[in-house]
């Protein structure tokens, strides 16, 4: 172990489409975190930001912009981008300031005004860019990559349109007792169904949407939270960073093709699988000491892989963990309570600091209708595109 960090404090604002700037969003999740930890703006020592590529220079150097935002104080600034994995890399930057000393408070957030519509890369003629590549030479956008995913699954495993369902349907019931979820209203299997199809299998109702919304966090050493008299604080005890290895057997896009390494078998350590361990190595537990997860579920079926991935099941044993209702509130273990970005959709430097946030509000007993009984550690989940794994565990 690399040692603990607490969580001091934790605060969002809500998801939708407001219409505003990222900056008010961010400040916003700012103040009510800063609230939640009982600090004064003053007291924080560095501010760490997950950038926004959408929202012009001041979105990328989101530190500097939040902390101008709240009034300059002198504090350090860092500014962190690492696609959907934005928030966990500045969570943990912010991590590594308080272990090192650099830092004793140190504010993370992250902040989105998003387009409508699925994500496309901005204009220009960018041929060394993968990301550029895969909108112009394959025409693929996000819920075509969704849609090959959920395939995999259909002819490797035997998932069904149905499954998938499932998983809406679990992430609605809970994202409507989430105050913080754009989208607030119970879901059912037939309405999934009766959605438009975006991308064969999937249907509007299987893809998160895109949203603004913004989330923060007051990170301290644990001399600090016993300092301001927090007894027993939510402690992130791990955050993994790993990227792929070779060779690479399945298609991950930005990329366009698989690795054209000398034949073999896929790599002993596969990259979605290898983002959790790295966690559970680190924090010294496994998949059976969670009492919940939250996951990147930018698509139904791509949650399902996520369960396996985590090693709550064993491969193509996704489905059936769904069925037998362990992953819904009330589970064995319960995966989004939140709601996931299936309630929230994505406001991408925002959503692995909102699923801190869960955790936090989770193992502090403090999720209303949604607490999951007991809540001791739990684990959060993204992957940025290019090579982006970040895992993130909280204990209490």
């Amino acid at each position: 172990m690399t040692g603990e960090v607490a969580v001091l404090g934790a605060g969002m604002h809500p998801w939708g489409k407001w219409g505003r700037s990222f900056v008010e969003y961010g400040t916003k999740a700012a103040r009510a975190a800063l609230a939640d930890a009982g600090l004064e703006w003053s007291a924080i020592q560095s501010v760490v930001g997950a950038n926004t590529v959408r929202c012009g220079y001041p979105g990328q150097v989101a530190g500097a912009t939040f902390a101008r935002a709240l009034g300059w104080q002198g504090a350090r600034v860092t500014s962190v981008y690492a696609a959907c994995a934005s928030g966990a890399r500045a969570i943990d930057t912010a991590r590594a300031q308080i272990l090192s000393g650099m830092a004793d408070t140190v504010l993370v957030v992250g902040s989105d005004a998003a387009p409508k519509g699925f994500f496309a890369p901005a204009g220009g003629e960018r041929p060394d860019d993968p990301d550029w590549l895969r909108f112009r030479v394959l025409g693929a956008t996000n819920p075509a990559y969704f849609a090959l995913w959920a395939r995999r699954r259909m002819a490797m495993y035997g998932d069904t349109a149905e499954d998938f369902a499932r998983v809406k349907v679990k992430n609605a019931a809970a994202g409507a007792a989430n105050p913080y979820a754009r989208y607030r209203s119970p879901v059912t299997a037939e309405e999934v169904a009766a959605s438009p199809v975006v991308a064969d299998p999937l249907r509007l109702l299987d893809i998160c949407a895109t949203s603004d919304g913004a989330a923060a966090l007051v990170l301290g050493s644990m001399e600090t939270a016993q300092r301001l008299g927090m007894r027993r604080p939510v402690r992130i005890r791990a955050v993994s960073s790993v990227s792929p290895s070779h060779p690479r057997t399945a298609l991950d896009l930005p990329d366009i093709a698989t690795d054209s390494a000398p034949p073999g078998s896929p790599a002993s350590d596969p990259f979605r699988p290898s983002i959790a361990r790295a966690a559970y190595e680190e924090a010294g537990l496994g998949p059976e000491d969670l009492s919940l997860a939250e996951v990147y579920d930018l698509s139904t079926a791509l949650e399902l892989e996520w369960y396996e991935d985590l090693g709550l099941c064993g491969p193509g044993e996704g489905a059936k963990l769904l069925r037998e209702g362990a992953t819904a509130l009330g589970g064995r273990i319960p995966v989004n309570p939140s709601g996931g970005l299936a309630s929230f959709g994505e406001a991408v430097p925002a959503q692995a600091i909102a699923q801190v946030c869960e955790l936090t509000q989770q193992l502090r007993g403090q999720a209303g209708e949604r607490q999951v009984a007991g809540a001791s550690a739990g684990i959060t989940v993204n992957q940025g595109l290019f090579g982006h794994g970040s895992s993130v565990v909280a204990v209490r």
